[in-house]
């Protein structure tokens, strides 16, 4: 039996705080940063999602703004 691999953190060691509550770097909240390191393999990946969800999201901004 193979286990799954370690699930990675996406911090990119840029850590700053939006007003939005997200952090710059690697769009997790408050909450799932402090508890990153506790949080089962599954629980993980779904914050990967999030963060996919939300990045995203930020992008889809980005570029409705950019618009003339």
């Amino acid at each position: 039996m193979t286990l799954p691999a370690a699930v990675p953190s996406p911090c990119i060691n840029v850590c700053r705080m939006q007003a939005s509550g997200l952090c710059e770097g690697c769009a997790r909240t408050l909450a799932e940063i402090a508890g990153w390191a506790s949080m089962s393999e599954a629980d993980k990946r779904e914050t990967w999602l999030h963060i996919e969800q939300r990045r995203a999201a930020i992008a889809a901004t980005a570029t409705q703004q950019a618009r003339p």
